[in-house]
């Protein structure tokens, strides 16, 4: 009995989808799928992360963010002098939908329900628009664990090849903690340095030294051989012992290695947003970077990340691409004061807050839960208790490197302060250096070579 062989045959998606590049494109959208609330400052809402959004993010990034060769998108479009560009644009959405459903197998975003075949479905039953499709809410995309991660490898290669960075090590001190990388030619040992012997260098400085001495026969009475001369038994036919003494060792010159736990502490205040600058989705994108050189480069290092404004909360760092500006003011002091709790756990060697904030302090949380607010100038009580939270982290050890993404006179004053009594670092930085000084702070810690 011979059974039918079936077919399924499928619509031909086309070249296009075949030339894009979707990691590429997924990082032209990085901006939409971190939103941060930029574009709506005064509301809550979560406008950025509508399906028409993404519609017309890949749009733009289809004509001006270079994912799609030229011949491409003119091939596409068609010609321009063709009166009917129905057809055009009918290719133009087609590849658009056919990119979101490609993002959503691959795992970067989560898709909505289907809605279209609902709607189609009503207005093939006469229904149409009702009075209240107008006012149906936007269908809206989640973006995945994947998307995140991805995007914090990619932002961690883009600020690495800007910093010129092919390679880097792990974080140097001026004393012995966890190991010892190599990092230079061996030399010869000296008293005082540390014995980390270099075998191969070794023996070969020994071998060099008996072959010197063999041809010159340096020391040896007449009659004696040379090895003889040097101490050693007569070698076995075919075989040669080589002695090692004192002045033969060689030593590998490296770094002391010490591990780090880091607060990244990220001011998440309304100030953020406004004032025509996003300023909280590039500093998300860092935090990212960070986590992601943390994990490549650093694995026994720590990260943990602090969002302050009205109040502050740990968030995990699984969901920091999802966080949003929260309430209006800067509550500096219980911020630094979670940090410190968090990193008083960490048995490390290394401890430290990275602070990223755009404005002076401006709210106190008082003994009773009740919060004390004074957004005008600096309140000199806000500023006393933050103080002496930075004083509290210096008597722990911690270090504190605030990054100032404003330069208005009392947010320079209050950061100068801090870094007085902490002995740490303020830098004046802009969103778009941010990760740069972020991530060059980071890695190049004190440098001490061990011999």
């Amino acid at each position: 009995m011979r059974h039918a062989v079936r077919y399924r045959y499928t619509k031909y998606a086309g070249d296009e989808l075949d030339e894009l590049d979707l990691e590429d494109l997924v990082a032209k959208l990085s901006d939409l799928l971190l939103a941060s609330g930029f574009s709506s400052p005064y509301g809550m809402d979560e406008e950025e992360r509508t399906m028409q959004a993404l519609h017309d993010a890949i749009l733009d990034a289809l004509f001006n963010g270079g994912v799609l060769p030229e011949e491409t998108i003119e091939r596409l479009l068609g010609d321009p002098a063709d009166a009917d560009q129905g057809d055009a644009r009918s290719k133009l959405e087609e590849l658009i939908q056919q990119i979101i459903e490609r993002m959503a197998e691959e795992g970067y975003i989560s898709q909505p329900p289907d809605l279209d075949a609902a709607r189609a479905e009503r207005q093939g039953r006469g229904g149409g628009n009702g009075p209240g499709d107008d006012a149906r809410p936007p269908v809206k995309f989640e973006v995945t664990d994947k998307a995140l991660d991805f995007l914090g490898y990619r932002a961690l290669r883009d600020l690495l090849g800007s910093l010129g960075k092919s390679s880097f090590g792990r974080h140097d001190t001026r004393e012995q903690a966890t190991g010892v990388e190599t990092t230079g030619a061996p030399k010869a040992y000296e008293f005082g340095d540390t014995l980390n012997l270099d075998a191969s260098a070794t023996l070969l400085r020994a071998a060099q030294r008996e072959a010197r001495a063999l041809s010159n026969g340096a020391g040896a009475p007449p009659g004696v051989p040379a090895a003889a001369a040097l101490g050693a038994p007569p070698p076995a036919p075919g075989s040669r012992r080589i002695k090692v003494t004192h002045e033969d060792l060689m030593v590998a010159q490296g770094e002391y290695q010490s591990s780090c736990a880091t607060v990244l502490m990220l001011d998440c205040s309304h100030s953020m947003i406004l004032y025509g600058e996003d300023r909280f989705t590039p500093a998300k994108r860092v935090a990212l970077a960070l986590a992601q050189l943390i994990k490549t480069q650093y694995p026994g290092d720590a990260l943990k990340v602090v969002l302050f404004h009205d109040s502050a909360e740990e968030i995990p760092l699984a969901e920091l691409g999802r966080v949003r500006v929260g309430p209006y003011y800067t509550n500096t002091r219980e911020g630094l004061r979670l940090a410190r709790r968090l990193l008083d756990r960490q048995r490390k060697d290394m401890r430290q807050i990275i602070m990223i904030t755009d404005g002076k302090p401006s709210a106190l949380t008082q003994p009773d839960g009740r919060i004390y607010k004074n957004a005008f100038g600096l309140d000199p009580f806000i500023v006393a208790e933050t103080c002496a939270e930075v004083a509290a982290c210096r008597k722990s050890g911690i270090m504190i490197n605030t990054f100032m993404l404003a330069r208005d006179y009392d947010l320079v004053s209050f950061v100068r302060r801090v870094a007085e009594i902490c002995k740490g670092k303020a830098y004046f930085t802009t969103p778009y250096t941010l990760g740069q000084y972020v991530l060059m702070d980071y890695m190049d810690k004190k440098t001490k070579t061990i011999h």
